[in-house]
């Protein structure tokens, strides 16, 4: 679709509605392999499989949790197949034109902090392979900068640039990238796998770990009840739900790519609950033979590399984390904070501007590793406040709108979706008070029961949903402009 006379304040070519659109059911597959594949995917993977206590508990809540997830992603992704506008852009229909840039930077705050945090996951895999070499081992030890060793340094700032190549041509080297890295990622998990397990003398699906280890491992999870309990099968069906907070808002950066929708419920099907289930079966499977082979529980990929005997596993090991956690970290976090940014000022930040912007933020913020301490309670506290954010604009778009958006009144000031000043006042309040249960009286008073905060995205989703539904139902002109 062409935009005719855009307001130069709300329009770039990167925030255009998508004009070419190749995006198959493989390349949206493939987006679920690059966000899942990762050193942060498969330690949540692990750790969920010690709650479940058994596989067929964690095949059972893995399994369900994966089709709500499926069922979500849908839904924002037909938004974006359908008007093919990115996160951003899709929020002015129900925050306003002015008001979506308050939606879009809270998820690109949280993917600047996320994009570090993953970037340092990747670069660690490569250290843990280098300082199996003695001389490499004694620099590392010995030479500090930055509030780190100097071949970390040196290893972050290789896989920070690493990324821009990646990404610095566009959506279409993205796409590609995607296509090579799944699969590849799969076959090196596979080959993990196999390895540990002949290594530990086969494979059974009984659990293996004992009680008491699992009780020890989990014990500061925040579940009540011990692991294969009901409480802990449903607060890991929870997490895994809530894992993908961010990429229920930005899916549609994608799926507007997408060549029709029958290509984004295909990909969605195989890269979420088949591949989710695969892929955190492979997870469970590891854990359990390197709990058989080295006696100990580790739910880090690079503690399992780290105990290699063979160089080619250790090399195979690091490549494979290195290239999986640069996978989620263009497809959540890159991508998303370039859209979001660029949003702000379409006149003068471009997309790879955008991307810049967050990557830059990325590399001031490694002297001070706030993912590694106290502010990763901060980022899962701004995390939170995305649920509301999804509750208003999937309640907006299907609930209130009933589907139809004027996809040239998102790029005019005083279009359909200008509001109150371009803001969407009811938007914002339903957003608000879903955020107060969400984030900020579980993480911020004890007001709450402990439990809460392990569903409060749930409560942030159905709060503002409900609220913006009776705001907006209350207002005949918001319903009337969006049905224009």
């Amino acid at each position: 679709m062409e935009i005719t006379n855009p307001s130069p304040g709300l329009y770039n070519e990167d925030l255009a509605p998508a004009k070419e659109r190749r995006w198959g059911a493989f390349s949206i597959f493939n987006v679920w392999t690059s966000d899942v594949h990762s050193l942060w995917g498969y330690y949540l993977a692990a750790s969920l499989f010690l709650l479940c206590g058994s596989f067929t508990n964690f095949l059972i809540a893995i399994g369900l949790s994966s089709l709500v997830i499926y069922a979500l992603m849908n839904l924002i992704g037909y938004a974006g197949e359908k008007t093919g506008v990115p996160y951003p852009v899709l929020a002015r229909a129900s925050f306003g034109v002015w008001g979506a840039n308050l939606a879009a930077l809270v998820r690109a705050v949280v993917a600047c902090f996320w994009y570090g945090a993953q970037t340092a996951a990747a670069s660690g895999a490569v250290v843990a392979l280098l300082v199996r070499n003695d001389a490499m081992l004694q620099f590392h030890q010995g030479s500090h900068m930055l509030g780190h060793s100097t071949l970390e340094v040196i290893c972050y700032v290789l896989i920070w640039a690493l990324q821009l190549l990646i990404i610095q041509k566009g959506m279409e080297t993205v796409r590609r990238f995607q296509d090579w890295a799944g699969p590849a990622v799969w076959v090196a998990m596979l080959v993990l796998a196999v390895g540990l397990c002949v290594k530990a003398g086969g494979f059974s699906f009984e659990h293996g770990i004992p009680a008491e280890v699992l009780a020890e491992k989990t014990k500061d999870t925040g579940v009540s009840g011990q692991p294969g309990s009901f409480w802990a099968l449903m607060a890991v069906g929870a997490t895994w739900i809530t894992y993908f907070a961010a990429l229920y808002l930005n899916f549609c950066d994608f799926s507007r790519y997408a060549v029709n929708r029958q290509a984004v419920k295909k990909g969605n099907l195989w890269g979420l609950p088949i591949n989710l289930l695969a892929f955190t079966l492979v997870a469970g499977i590891t854990t359990l033979a390197a709990y058989k082979v080295y006696g100990e529980v580790l739910l880090h990929p690079e503690q399992i590399s780290a105990k290699f005997d063979s160089w080619v596993l250790a090399l195979l090991a690091a490549l494979t984390f290195a290239v999986a956690t640069l996978g989620i970290n263009v497809v959540a976090n890159f991508v998303s904070a370039a859209f979001d940014i660029s949003n702000t000022f379409p006149h003068r930040i471009s997309f790879k501007g955008g991307g810049y912007i967050a990557a830059l933020i990325a590399l001031v913020l490694y002297p001070f590793a706030p993912w590694d301490g106290g502010a990763a309670k901060f980022v899962n506290a701004i995390g939170a406040t995305m649920g509301p954010l999804l509750g208003v604009i999937l309640v907006d778009f299907y609930l209130v709108a009933k589907g139809r958006i004027d996809v040239q009144g998102l790029y005019q000031v005083n279009g359909p979706y200008r509001y109150q000043g371009g803001w969407n006042v009811k938007a914002l309040i339903a957003a608000g008070i879903g955020a107060v249960f969400s984030t900020i009286l579980p993480n911020f008073t004890n007001l709450l029961p402990a439990w809460w905060g392990i569903y409060g995205w749930f409560f942030g989703v159905a709060i503002s949903g409900v609220v913006y539904y009776v705001l907006a139902m209350t207002s005949q002109h918001a319903v009337s402009a969006k049905a224009a």
